[in-house]
């Protein structure tokens, strides 16, 4: 019977014939990691902080509320008590979202920063890597010259 081939063995014959400096998909995955964890962060402090806003204006909503459905002894107050409401309820609705607003901004700040952070860090790894290869070709061309002469 035919034997079948070791592919891995191949493979791996094929893969150690062009050297390769991994340390750069390291780096670039640990990068990538500290900033996801950046990002996250950021993420989760802002729906925290939602949470927070919303949790708050539901219960301030819910007394304004429990205020207006109290029996009221002269029908003229029952207007007054759902007039009460609209307007506590617009204003915290103002207030509210104008806290939503803050979040959002700190939010957009942040990423931009974190943005402007890791272009400049990939920048600077860029410019690291094409210097060191610069470097290995020339060093393997300066050889080759001198090895041919």
């Amino acid at each position: 019977m035919a034997k079948t081939p070791d592919m891995s063995k191949m493979f791996q014959d094929m893969m150690a014939s062009f050297p390769m400096d991994t340390s750069a998909f390291q780096n670039a995955f640990k990068t990538q990691a500290a900033f996801g964890e950046k990002f996250s962060k950021v993420a989760i402090e802002a729906a925290e902080k939602s949470t927070e806003i919303t949790a708050k204006w539901t219960k301030d909503s819910l007394a304004k509320l429990a205020d207006m459905s109290k029996a009221k002894t002269d029908p003229a107050d029952y207007t007054k008590a759902i007039t009460d409401f609209a307007s506590a309820a617009a204003e915290m609705a103002a207030e509210n979202m104008a806290a939503f607003a803050e979040v959002a901004k700190k939010v957009q700040m942040e990423t931009v920063e974190l943005m402007l952070a890791a272009g400049k860090e990939v920048s600077e790894e860029t410019t690291a890597a094409v210097k060191k290869a610069t470097n290995e070709v020339t060093s393997v061309a300066k050889k080759a010259a001198t090895a041919a002469k």
